[in-house]
């Protein structure tokens, strides 16, 4: 069958190879994926997995053989797969802990789409009460910060997105967001919570906007640069500021399952800002670097 590999030479990150067939064990289905949708950190760090190995984590298609234990859904279902291993295959065998079932009126491309950005930033904004709270995210025309603008909308808070342009600013206001930036000093206001995709420089500056008691969540780094905090910035009164690093790779299911029925309510959508055939997978992906794309790229298997 037909995969992207890992592929560590300057043509890389990903080419297409012909590889075996998955061989479930008792406790994993077999899905016919669909589409596939791609997520900046695994192609961006490519190096940290093993050359010629199926990349990727999320993609959606139909459970082509149930478990054999009994677990997880039947055949015949369709299903989002997230945040699982080695996702970016015609077939694939996964644990039904990655697996949410995807209920009828969502497009399977949809589905596709939340995988590591819409568990991320649902796993982050339910950790704390977000009703009348001043949120901030950072980097927010991307997949994740896309998520994260229509999650804390609808959990009450007051969110302001920030964008690295003009041009990447485009919807966010019809998603959720109260304000949408470009230049964090034009904020004003201390955020109770920032959901950070940038790293960087940025994180110093949001932590000088933190209120007390706020906390920064990382959860990416695509800007590449180091953070460095002023002298005497990481003193202070009152109730403590903290800053938390984001790595939760636990079973994606139950968050995928409650994503998937918010879809189907018409209360969450998809940022699906490129969909194409995985057969063009490097433009695709020359598209994401040069940061072309607002939202998430899903790429139809044919």
């Amino acid at each position: 069958m037909r995969a992207l590999v890992v592929d560590h030479s300057e043509a890389g990150p990903v080419r297409f190879a012909d590889v075996d067939e998955p061989v479930p064990s008792t406790g994993e289905a077999l899905v016919e994926i669909q589409h596939i949708s791609l997520n900046f950190g695994e192609l961006n760090y490519v190096h940290q997995w093993p050359a010629g190995a199926v990349h990727g984590h999320d993609a959606a298609g139909v459970v082509v053989r149930a478990a054999s234990d009994g677990s997880g859904p039947p055949e015949g279902t369709r299903v989002a797969v997230g945040m699982a291993s080695h996702a970016w295959a015609e077939r694939v065998a996964v644990s039904p802990a990655s697996l949410g079932t995807v209920p009828e009126g969502v497009d399977l491309a949809d589905a596709a789409a939340l995988g590591i950005a819409g568990v991320t930033a649902f796993r982050v904004l339910r950790k704390r009460s977000l009703l009348a709270r001043d949120v901030l995210i950072t980097g927010a025309s991307g997949g994740v910060g896309h998520f994260a603008v229509q999650l804390a909308a609808l959990a009450g808070a007051r969110v302001t997105a920030l964008v690295g342009s003009p041009e990447r600013a485009a919807g966010l206001r019809e998603l959720g967001a109260d304000r949408v930036l470009t230049d964090l000093a034009e904020a004003g206001d201390r955020f109770d919570l920032v959901l950070d995709t940038v790293g960087g420089p940025l994180v110093a500056r949001a932590w000088s906007s933190l209120a007390e008691g706020g906390t920064i969540h990382l959860v990416g780094y695509s800007s590449g640069q180091e953070t460095t905090f002023p002298s005497g910035a990481l003193f202070g009164f009152g109730e403590p500021r903290t800053i938390a690093t984001y790595g939760d790779m636990t079973p994606t299911g139950g968050e995928l399952t409650d994503l998937l029925g918010l879809m189907a309510a018409g209360r969450l959508s998809a940022p699906v800002g490129l969909r194409g055939d995985w057969q063009d997978v490097g433009d695709a992906v020359q598209a994401l670097f040069a940061r072309k794309v607002h939202g998430k790229i899903v790429l139809d298997v044919a």
